[in-house]
């Protein structure tokens, strides 16, 4: 018997190595001239594409990405974001944190695994090229054999990203300069690399005098109409990429079913519209069970800011309507932007699919809290973690805990928690911060408990909104609360009978939220605000974690900083 079960396990094994493919892409990536909403600007592209181009693939295939740079001064990396990176860290694309930038002229090879179904995307990881449009969509299908949890006809993607008009050098430059300069709200939101400056479709509702839009193509900022059929069942796959912005999505007149969260399945639920932060993706299933002679508004919204950017705008054609049959009613009315309580209901609706999500350990090995702040080091603005602002080494941590390299990042111990006389509600009394590069030694194969605390930031009632992003790990939001969090009453409520699986988690103004994950795949992994100019400005953490259990970790990705000098005197 035990033989047959051999054989049938080999058989099994055997067969799933064959389905999976190698999925293989050229990419050049460099400036170039686009309009992204009607006014002549510069983004990054891939092989002239913005966005980038979308990769789907099927559980277990292997991605190879051939990325040259021709980026004219400048090294870059790209981020597989909510992809785990299992046996290839060095892939993960965080510069010097995982591996060095790819300098300009050079080629560097991704290969990596895709092991879970779900909605994902790329994006740039180095300086603020997010900002400048480097990124795209990954979506990883269930294998051939297997269905998903729910049933649909069709589906669509859309990524959502916001647009300034001022370049991302100058972005960096402010948020860099004293005194501070703040790069401001963007100018347009952008759906599929679409949108409208005081132009086109966003000039139909808007008080804002129409301008001349300035031509370079209209297929290059119309907007990407979704076409639909009556009667149809549709999956919308939605990513968030924004640098800055908090937003809320509708669909005018259809109610939406939320059924899939950072990959993972949770217990559908229906919203007529929901919030998504920056590094969050969903999928929602809705009905084209509208009046088919009508088209329909797709819209998103700013949230946790004051609105001082216009709704993002594209439409669902009911065929046979014609496209560019404007809908008689307004775009869908967005709930208040500091309205946090809406905010916290929709993130408390958010549950694992009990018998297909998987539960986590009852119990932690260690917890660590993380007080986010802003502070003045020397006079700049910065955003500090347990008032350390992260600054990256120039050495990739990977390379050099790998190879033993002590003097290239501080070894001492980062703070794991905060003073209990620390006020949240006010600014802070001492406002003085250091730089700092310190990273989170774990335990391989243990328990972890993050608290984040978010707090008052340097202004008086200020206190914004953080979507925090792990890079290597999807975790179990364990609970959110308001206020400081309390280590006797809070835990008490954590909920471990069926909480969500998530990469990418909110803090909400003046309040805590809980994760927990286990230390399980080895490398280091960046833990961070996903909001651009915030990580650029210091809000991060490092986790390392069964190190030297890396192999085969290819020398291109450590080809700078200090081991750089090893690979060259070992070279020679």
């Amino acid at each position: 018997m035990s033989s047959l079960l051999g054989i049938f396990l080999y058989l099994f094994l055997l067969l799933s190595s064959i389905s999976a493919k190698n999925r293989e892409y050229k990419w050049r990536v460099e400036y170039m001239h686009w309009c992204p909403d009607g006014v002549d600007g510069v983004v990054i592209s891939i092989n002239g594409q913005f966005p980038g181009p979308t990769i789907r693939a099927i559980v277990d295939d292997t991605i190879f990405v051939h990325l040259t740079n021709n980026l004219p001064t400048e090294g870059l990396v790209i981020h597989w974001h909510g992809i785990s990176q299992i046996g290839t860290p060095w892939a993960d694309g965080a510069a010097l944190i995982s591996q060095c930038p790819i300098n300009p002229g050079e080629t560097f090879l991704y290969k990596f695994k895709v092991d879970k179904a779900g909605t994902y995307f790329y994006h740039g990881h180095y300086g603020m090229q997010r900002s400048a449009g480097l990124y795209g969509s990954l979506i990883v299908e269930v294998p051939k054999d297997e269905k998903e949890a729910f049933h649909y006809d069709e589906e669509f993607n859309l990524l959502l990203s916001d647009w300034w008009h001022k370049s991302s050098h100058d972005q960096q430059i402010d948020l860099s300069s004293k005194p501070f300069r703040w790069i401001g709200e963007p100018q347009t939101l952008l759906m599929n690399g679409r949108g409208q400056f005081n132009c086109s479709l966003a000039a139909q509702f808007s008080k804002l005098p129409i301008t001349q839009c300035k031509l370079r193509g209209d297929e290059q900022y119309a907007p990407q109409i979704f076409k639909a059929h009556p009667n149809k069942t549709y999956r919308l796959r939605v990513a968030s990429t924004t640098a800055l912005a908090s937003l809320n999505l509708a669909i005018e007149g259809h109610k939406m079913m939320v059924v899939e969260a950072d990959g993972n399945y949770i217990q559908p639920f229906f919203v007529e519209n929901m919030d998504i932060y920056s590094g969050e993706s969903y999928s929602i299933l809705f009905k084209t069970d509208q009046d088919p002679s009508n088209n329909y508004l797709i819209s998103i919204s700013v949230r946790g800011r004051e609105p001082k950017t216009p709704q993002g705008l594209t439409i669902l054609n009911y065929i046979p309507n014609f496209a560019s049959k404007i809908p008689n009613s307004p775009p869908p009315l967005a709930p208040l932007w500091n309205d946090y309580n809406y905010s916290k209901a929709f993130s408390n609706k958010i549950f694992g699919l009990m018998g297909l999500s998987p539960k986590p350990p009852t119990r932690q090995n260690r917890r660590i809290l993380l007080l986010n702040t802003q502070n003045r080091i020397e006079g700049y603005i910065r955003w500090s973690i347990n008032n350390i602002s992260l600054v990256f080494p120039t050495t990739p941590y990977l390379g050099s805990i790998k190879h033993g390299i002590n003097n290239a990042f501080d070894t001492k111990s980062p703070p794991n928690t905060f003073s209990k006389n620390y006020n949240i509600m006010k600014p802070p009394p001492n406002p003085n911060s250091t730089y700092g590069n310190r990273v989170y030694m774990l335990k391989f194969n243990t328990t972890i408990d993050i608290v984040l605390q978010n707090a008052n930031a340097l202004g008086e009632n200020v206190s914004e909104i953080h979507p925090w992003h792990l890079h290597g790990h999807n975790f179990w939001v364990l609970g959110y609360g308001d206020g400081k969090f309390d280590h006797k009453k809070d835990v008490e409520k954590f909920n471990l009978k069926n909480p969500p699986l998530r990469n990418t988690v909110v803090i909400f103004p003046y309040g805590w939220t809980a994760i927990r994950f286990v230390a399980n795949n080895p490398g280091v992994w960046a833990f961070h605000c996903h909001i651009e100019p915030h990580l650029h400005l210091g809000m991060g953490v490092v986790f390392a974690e069964g190190v030297h259990l890396v192999k085969n970790m290819p020398n291109e990705a450590l080809n700078c900083g200090l081991t750089r000098k090893m690979f060259v005197k070992d070279k020679h």
